[in-house]
């Protein structure tokens, strides 16, 4: 009874999946039978958003995502891992409507009125962390037995507070000596850079931070599925702790990693309250950070209610509704095709997924 009632929710889905890419594709062919290339010039600036909206929120997303996994699932205590996963984990439940209003109303504001601080901190803070491995290699035992790697985790935390209170002191001082006291202005007049108070760099940050939670976890958990002998093993031949994990821990997962990438990737593309929250919904064909831009998502979500069935408008959307369905589908499909090859690799190696 329960086997059948699961095959028949699985061809359930299935079928809801197919039936929403017939809808679409036939929605759109009126469209396309017109072959009216002005009209499709029309999502170009869409689909440059788009993209520009996931670039930035990958760039953001993917260091912090693998690093974080890294370091929980082949550095961090069993004990400080059983706590942070979860919480990590968590931060994905938050809707996507909170995160883009916080940046909306919050972190787009603060940014404005302090960009050269905003810039100082995402250069200075990856910087400070590797100061921190650098500080603490360089240290003497005694210090580094009270400071152990395996709970980085928390003694770092007030490091990079400190950190931050530096760079949000010295931000403004180096904006006077350096940037002429105004870095908006000099961007404008030297470089034309226009900048907005909802753009990229906001949309990056806020999406980044709500991809994080999937990367993380998928690439966590392949990280941490990696049999324990081939490390052991590398280590055993004369390998350090890192070179095992370069070269051996990461080369197992690396398929779970790129199936955590792309998924996440799939999550930026289709990603709607953000990016309508913290974009400024301007439709530019512009490669600047500091202006805004519309996404696929977000320009079906605010002009196909008013749209008129049957319209150019109402086309136009389906159309890109379309090939939002067709990206998502061939990402997850591509990331389901290399967990099975991760799964395969692992069974060989007397591994579980």
């Amino acid at each position: 009874m329960a086997t059948g009632l699961i095959t028949a929710g699985g061809i359930g889905v299935l079928l809801a999946i197919l039936a929403i890419g017939v809808f679409l594709v036939w929605e759109t062919l009126p469209l396309l039978a017109i072959g009216d290339t002005l009209a499709l010039a029309k999502l170009s600036p869409l689909a440059w958003g788009t993209l520009k909206a996931a670039l930035a929120a990958l760039l953001f997303a993917i260091p912090v995502a693998l690093g974080a996994a890294i370091y929980s699932a082949l550095f961090m205590s069993a004990r400080l891992r059983s706590r942070i996963k979860p919480t990590l984990e968590m931060m994905e439940a938050i809707p996507g409507v909170v995160v883009g209003f916080i940046a909306g109303l919050i972190l787009a504001p603060w940014v404005e009125r302090h960009l050269a601080s905003a810039l100082v901190l995402i250069v200075w803070l990856p910087l400070s962390a590797a100061l921190a491995g650098l500080l603490w290699h360089w240290a003497k035992s005694r210090l580094r037995r009270r400071l152990p790697l395996s709970w980085a985790g928390l003694w770092l935390v007030p490091w990079l507070a400190i950190m931050v209170a530096v760079a949000l002191w010295l931000a403004p001082w180096m904006e006077q000596q350096w940037l002429g006291g105004d870095l908006r202005q000099l961007l404008d007049q030297r470089y034309g850079m226009d900048y907005a108070t909802r753009n990229a760099l906001i949309v990056g940050i806020a999406m980044g931070f709500a991809v994080i939670p999937s990367i993380y976890s998928l690439a966590e958990d392949a990280l941490a599925d990696v049999p324990s002998t081939l490390i052991e093993g590398a280590q055993a031949l004369g390998a350090s702790r890192w070179q095992a994990m370069w070269k051996v821990a990461l080369v197992a997962a690396g398929p779970g990693i790129f199936s955590a990438i792309m998924i996440g990737a799939g999550r930026a593309v289709g990603e709607t309250m953000i990016v309508l929250m913290a974009s400024g919904n301007t439709a530019l064909f512009s490669a600047s950070p500091f202006e805004g831009m519309r996404s696929m998502a977000a320009a079906i979500a605010i002009e196909l209610p008013e749209a008129s069935p049957g319209g150019q408008t109402y086309h136009l959307l389906i159309l890109a509704a379309l090939v939002l369905f067709i990206f998502t589908f061939l990402v997850n499909t591509l990331a389901e095709v290399v967990r099975q090859r991760l799964r395969r690799r692992f069974r060989q190696m007397g591994g579980t997924l």
